[in-house]
Parts: structure tokens; C-alpha cells; sequence
């Protein structure tokens, strides 16, 4: 169901790879700690929004239409295990 979306993670995601190398020039040029962390903080936040964006597809896409056709169960505790893993 993220073929919707596909387009704007997509350009998300070269926006962090961008950050990254934003990153490595940073390490390279000795910048500041604090501005280095604070690039680190906004990748982590942006990688967040990713994954929010991806959980949300899936619970609207396969997770609805397993829960429809009777399956739901096994698409939940597989939701609740992703889930889980990523609030670690």
C-alpha cells in the first residue's frame, strides 16, 4: 500500500542520504560537536516520519483488508511485533 507514497519517501529518503553526507563533510571539515549532533537528532526525526508514513500504509493497507477477509489476526500480531521492535 506504500506504492501510494512511494514518490515522497523516496524523496525523503535522498533528503537523509543528503544529511548523511551533510554529515561526513562536517566530520571531515572538524565542525562543532553540538552542530554535528543536532544534524544527527534532525536524520533521526526524518527517519522517523518514514517509518511512521511506512506503519501507517501497512495498518491501512494489508492489516484493513486482512482484518476484512478474516485474517486479521495474523496481520495484528505481526503490526504488534513490528511494533514493538521499533519502540525499543
Amino acid at each position: 500500500m506504500y506504492q501510494q507514497n512511494r514518490d515522497d519517501l523516496l524523496i525523503r529518503l535522498r533528503r537523509i542520504e543528503g544529511q548523511v553526507r551533510g554529515i561526513q563533510k562536517m566530520l571531515e571539515d572538524d565542525r562543532y560537536c553540538v552542530d554535528i549532533l543536532a544534524q544527527i537528532s534532525s536524520i533521526k526525526a526524518a527517519l522517523g516520519k518514514v517509518e511512521l508514513s511506512l506503519i501507517e500504509s501497512h495498518t491501512r493497507g494489508c492489516v484493513a483488508d486482512a482484518i476484512r477477509t478474516d485474517q486479521g489476526d495474523e496481520k495484528i500480531e505481526e503490526l504488534m511485533q513490528v511494533l514493538k521492535a521499533h519502540l525499543k
